[in-house]
């Protein structure tokens, strides 16, 4: 848990369906330790010696010949980033499914899946698709919505990731929440090619425009109108940032621009 980033969840990876026990009153037995604190009494309960089978304390050194194993399994400290492939007795495998179990105002264990539980928070965050749209077009900085939905427990990429498509985030709300037929980042970016929005400006001006089309299709990026990208590749070898803005003009002319070309973004919607 931890409270500054609004993180109140863990994951489990459950191979066996053992998570389907949770709900069982009968499956985990009685509680190892109940403990009520008092009013100047700590929250955290004492610790408790540990025992053997049989309830007796087990010594605090090992025995000649005895080796005690703490945190079996667990990868060594610094051991890189998460794996790419998942094996179970040595045999790959593959994640056919996600859900998520939360207890809801009542209390009650609620298990559904990755998708139900994200389609369920964004009708609650967005009470229709007319009112998401609103919102979406309405915000300048569209990460700001998204990182909105993640500080209040909702990533989004583990859901774009079962999904399996390079969908913008605003196609994944509408088709997640309100099924709405999605598109690719690379289909909305040809659909702006096509309908030749840009044809106003002169060829250095839709070269920039051009490439910032290119960046959010391959790489998804939403602040198209930081000003920073055009310090990079391809940009830089179209001229200097300065000279990329005056071609629109001036930066309220070139920030006017990126705010049409992100309009033309999401102009299709099903």
């Amino acid at each position: 848990v931890h409270e500054d980033t609004h993180k109140y969840y863990f994951t489990l990876i459950d191979f066996r369906g053992a998570t389907s026990h949770f709900a069982d009153p009968d499956f985990d037995g009685e509680p190892v330790q109940i403990y009520e604190p008092g009013d100047d009494e700590p929250v955290d309960p004492p610790e408790v010696p540990p025992t053997d089978e049989e309830g007796e304390p087990l010594p605090e050194e090992p025995d000649e010949g005895e080796t005690i194993i703490d945190e079996p399994g667990l990868p060594p400290e610094g051991g890189g980033g998460p794996q790419k492939k998942v094996y179970v007795d040595g045999v790959g495998a593959t994640i056919v499914a996600e859900r998520v179990e939360y207890l809801d105002e009542n209390g009650k264990l609620v298990t559904e899946s990755l998708r139900d539980f994200t389609k369920r928070a964004l009708r609650k965050r967005f009470a229709s698709l007319d009112d998401f749209l609103r919102r979406w077009n309405a915000t300048e900085r569209k990460q700001a919505i998204l990182e909105e939905l993640e500080a209040e427990g909702l990533p989004l990429d583990p859901i774009i990731e079962e999904l399996g498509r390079d969908l913008d985030p605003f196609d994944l709300i509408c088709h997640v929440a309100f099924d709405a037929k999605p598109l690719t980042r690379r289909e909305r970016a040809e659909n702006v090619k096509k309908r030749d929005a840009f044809n106003r400006y002169g060829d250095k001006a839709r070269a920039v425009l051009d490439a910032l089309l290119t960046k959010y299709a391959d790489e998804g990026v939403l602040n198209l109108d930081d000003a920073n990208v055009l310090r990079i590749a391809p940009f830089s070898t179209i001229g200097t940032p300065i000279e990329l803005i005056r071609a629109f003009g001036d930066k309220a002319a070139f920030s006017q621009a990126v705010h049409d070309l992100q309009a033309e973004l999401y102009k299709d919607t099903a």
